[in-house]
């Protein structure tokens, strides 16, 4: 069973989950977490498609493209904002179905991170790859502020260029004014640092010989 297959398993967990919760409680509460799945989605796609691409600038294409998406996949971590007791549906079964949610999210973002950083390090080499990927976690970690405390969307940057821009710079050289953006920054993109690594070292893992 290829890779792209196996992440499937997990994701249709977290759909059966949700579809569920709609049926007993006749409500669409937490409908949005399909959508947020589907975007964490496009960031794993694209990585895969990388190791067919030889043009250079397609290259650089896709691999923008693929860090506009990237904060995504760990976004949804925070929708465990939208938690609350409910009187339909019990308190743990909302707690299960949001963090299977944001699970999946960061399987997503980190399998298509393992995947990325791999073609980086066999066409590039190691600094090259180094950089780009710790650049990586704290822009996917601004990504993240962007999107839900600006409520700016990965399209946005296309759709709506001139206003996301100012915002951003606002913030760039405005830093003191806008504290809560640099720490939700450094916090969850050291956080995406620490995960990242600690899964590689486990994957990378050989058991003691006896």
């Amino acid at each position: 069973m290829s890779f792209s297959k196996k992440i499937i398993i997990p994701l249709a967990f977290t759909i059966f989950l949700l579809i569920i919760r709609i049926i007993m409680s006749n409500e669409l509460t937490y409908i949005f977490l399909a959508w947020n799945l589907f975007l964490a989605w496009i960031p794993f796609m694209l990585s895969q498609k990388l190791n067919n691409i030889n043009n250079r600038w397609k290259i650089l294409f896709v691999t923008a493209l693929w860090l506009l998406f990237l904060p995504n996949a760990p976004y949804i971590i925070t929708d465990f904002l939208h938690l609350k007791q409910r009187t339909l549906i019990p308190y743990w079964y909302d707690i299960l179905l949001l963090f299977s949610a944001a699970l999946n999210g960061l399987l997503l973002g980190l399998s298509s991170l393992l995947t990325v950083e791999k073609f980086l390090l066999n066409r590039y080499g190691n600094k090259v790859a180094g950089f780009i990927m710790l650049c990586s976690f704290f822009l996917c970690a601004f990504g993240i502020y962007v999107g839900r405390y600006l409520r700016w969307n990965s399209w946005d940057i296309i759709v709506n260029p001139g206003d996301v821009t100012s915002d951003i710079l606002d913030r760039v050289f405005n830093p003191f004014d806008h504290f809560g953006t640099w720490a939700v920054t450094v916090l969850f993109g050291s956080f995406f640092y620490v995960i990242y690594y600690s899964i590689k070292n486990l994957i990378n893992h050989k058991p003691n010989q006896f």
